[in-house]
């Protein structure tokens, strides 16, 4: 009940909010036509701004009592105005919420002045610009001030909901002014057309400021997981909006080219067009309204890409990145493409040569038809119930770590010990094990379709089920696993040089313990500073840690830390003496999974090291940015002096401190 009433009071506040500024909108434009300030029209949709704002203000008390009791857990809360004050007094949304309400009471302030003076096209801007601080204020406490890139998306919806309001409140004005066009002597008609003209021109600016703006705002909610546009709530809901607008945008279309225009002509046909504009535009408001109920809904749903689909339900979904290799897919879809925008020029064409109305229906059907069919099947993939869940476990050195015991265990006599599909046991199956190393099927593939096959197994068999085996965290760590190394793989065309600008390869969180009494994890960096991770072996590295001992103060002013990982299990008596006064953290715990993962990084393209168990290099150093990206790599084994040439290693850190962020943070799990 409570969730319902904060529903109802949520777009009560912001259709009062919209239909003020777009009435302000509206009525600033006709004051450009020096109308007589006795047009009834005018009048009368004046005196419905108090009552708008009054409405406001309703709306927003009403939203602070069921906020309060929402956010307490005490319905009761509703009524209690010492909960209100420490809502308002303890939390960012109660602060935002008193903000509004200031605005709100500017709002009625401003409005009782307009609706008491003389009509002025300056009185009218101020009242659409003042009625937009509740709706800009609002979008501080929306979904997308919640965003990574808070500013840029905040900016952009609150945009959205401006231009939105000048579209969706200027409608009332154009009925009233529709039947002023019926009714009026033909003077009121000549002017009122005038009018709904300018309004109509910037209403195709203000639909086509919504459309982009509205796209932008739903790509962050939805991020790149389309899926959710039809596994969702907020996927379903947005459809719904997108729906409803396209049938809004055809009307005005008409309205715009056909009714407007008609209203400049002879007495008859002005009638007419005024009579069919206001019908439609009615139907359109109502439409309007019914969008802006969704919309209120849609911006209190949670986010598609924060929504969890534990079961997709459908055998199928789009995927580029699985089927677009295929040269004959690209032919394919290509050709749909084709197709697709010549159904749009044959709409186009039909409409300018005024085919029958048979042909223009039939032509762009059969081409829209068979261009989205050549578009979309050649990208269908099968999928499973568990195809879009999210993985679970996190991507992490110590899941790592398990998954690869777990592939030794259960999968290198198939895929072999670098999951390369040359076990062996490979020859002998029907099916051949796919190479899960150089090829990239985990990035053609989600998380959760490995997941699928790992449980049900797969090819009837060939590939055993392991849902009775391994528990399911287990089979979450051999996916973080198969990715890691595919990763690895991924990561041989790194060198001693970074690549300026193209951040690419996310690497594993990994936890530490060292033996300075330190502790932390990789993304405690994140943000802060560069990060050298060097990964030794003793006695082999004994040279290049005293080295890295007399440069670490350098490399600190560069703004950039180091971390040794030891790379053996047991260390000796002499490397704990050289370890006890190291001016950087040597990792004492959780030593043996960082190595192990970030072994999995040390292929090159000299040394892709692709057959049998591979061999691990006894010294590999990484060097991170700052926002969490692996950039640089040193091998001695295969890439020479590198940074024994110190010059160069502070070179590369320097080239990071001054790039800005280029990618959001690596996420935490794999997908």
């Amino acid at each position: 009940m409570i969730e319902f009433a904060g529903a109802l009071f949520r777009g009560l506040q912001l259709v009062s909010s919209m239909l003020l500024i777009g009435g302000c909108v509206f009525l600033a434009i006709a004051a450009q036509q020096s109308l007589s300030p006795g047009f009834s029209w005018q009048a009368r949709l004046r005196k419905t701004f108090p009552w708008l704002a009054i409405a406001l203000l309703v709306g927003l008390f009403g939203l602070l009592a069921t906020t309060t009791a929402q956010a307490t857990g005490v319905s009761d809360n509703a009524w209690n105005l010492q909960a209100w004050m420490d809502f308002l007094q303890k939390t960012r949304v109660g602060f935002i919420w008193i903000l509004r309400a200031a605005s709100a009471l500017a709002v009625l302030t401003v409005v009782l002045y307009i609706r008491s003076s003389p009509p002025a096209q300056w009185r009218y801007i101020m009242g659409a610009v003042v009625g937009a601080l509740p709706l800009v204020l609002g979008s501080l406490a929306s979904h997308s001030a919640a965003e990574e890139q808070a500013v840029l998306a905040t900016v952009i919806y609150a945009l959205h909901l401006i231009v939105a309001s000048i579209w969706f409140g200027g409608l009332p004005g154009v009925i009233l002014v529709a039947s002023t066009t019926v009714t009026g002597p033909m003077s009121e008609r000549s002017r009122a057309g005038e009018v709904l003209s300018r309004f109509s021109a910037l209403a195709l600016y203000t639909m086509i400021a919504i459309v982009v703006s509205g796209l932008v705002v739903a790509n962050l909610m939805i991020d790149t997981n389309y899926a959710g546009l039809v596994a969702t709530t907020y996927g379903w809901l947005l459809i719904t909006k997108l729906t409803l607008l396209a049938i809004i945008l055809s009307i005005a279309s008409r309205a715009k080219s056909v009714w407007v225009p008609a209203l400049s002509q002879g007495s008859d046909i002005a009638a007419v067009g005024g009579q069919k504009l206001r019908s439609w535009v009615r139907i359109e408001f109502g439409l309007a309204i019914v969008l802006v109920i969704v919309a209120t809904v849609l911006a209190n749903a949670v986010p598609a890409k924060h929504d969890v689909i534990d079961h997709w339900p459908y055998p199928f979904r789009f995927s580029i990145d699985a089927n677009w290799v295929d040269p004959l897919v690209r032919t394919i879809v290509l050709t749909g493409l084709v197709f697709v925008v010549t159904a749009g020029i044959a709409i186009v064409l039909g409409r300018k040569k005024q085919w029958a109305l048979s042909w223009r229906i039939a032509i762009p059907t059969v081409l829209g038809i068979l261009g989205l069919g050549a578009t979309l099947y050649p990208l269908s993939v099968q999928s499973y119930p568990e195809t879009y869940r999210k993985t679970p476990v996190p991507f992490d050195a110590i899941s790592i770590a398990n998954g690869a015991d777990l592939f030794a265990a259960n999968c290198i006599p198939c895929h072999g010990p670098q999951a390369k599909g040359n076990g062996v046991l490979a020859k002998a199956l029907p099916k051949q094990p796919v190479d899960l190393l150089t090829e990239p099927h985990t990035a053609m593939h989600t998380a959760g379709d490995f997941f699928h096959w790992l449980t049900y197994g797969r090819f009837n068999g060939v590939m055993p089920a392991f849902g009775e085996k391994l528990s399911e965290e287990e089979r979450w760590d051999l996916l973080n696993f198969l990715h890691a190394n595919n990763r690895g793989y991924q990561s041989r065309i790194i060198t001693p040089r970074i690549l300026p600008e193209q951040p690419f390869l996310a690497t594993p969180n990994f936890s530490y313990g060292a033996h300075d009494g330190s502790s932390g994890t990789l993304k405690d960096f994140r943000g802060k500073q560069g990060l050298l991770l060097v990964l030794f072996s003793w006695p082999e590295s004994r040279e290049r840690l005293e080295r890295l001992r007399s440069l670490a103060g350098e490399i600190v002013k560069n703004n950039a830390a180091i971390l040794a990982v030891p790379m053996t299990d047991s260390p000796s008596d002499d490397l704990a003496a050289v370890v006890r006064d190291m001016p950087f953290p040597v990792v004492t715990q959780g030593a043996r999974e960082i190595a192990g993962s970030y072994a999995l990084f040390r292929r090159t393209l000299s040394i892709p090291d692709l057959f049998g168990e591979g061999t691990r290099p006894k010294h590999i150093e990484f060097l991170f940015d700052r926002f969490g990206y692996l950039r640089a790599r040193w091998i001695p084994q295969g890439d020479g002096a590198g940074w024994t040439d110190v010059a160069l290693l502070t070179q590369q850190i320097t080239q990071l401190n001054q790039e800005r962020e280029i990618l959001p943070p690596p996420g935490d799990h794999v997908h």
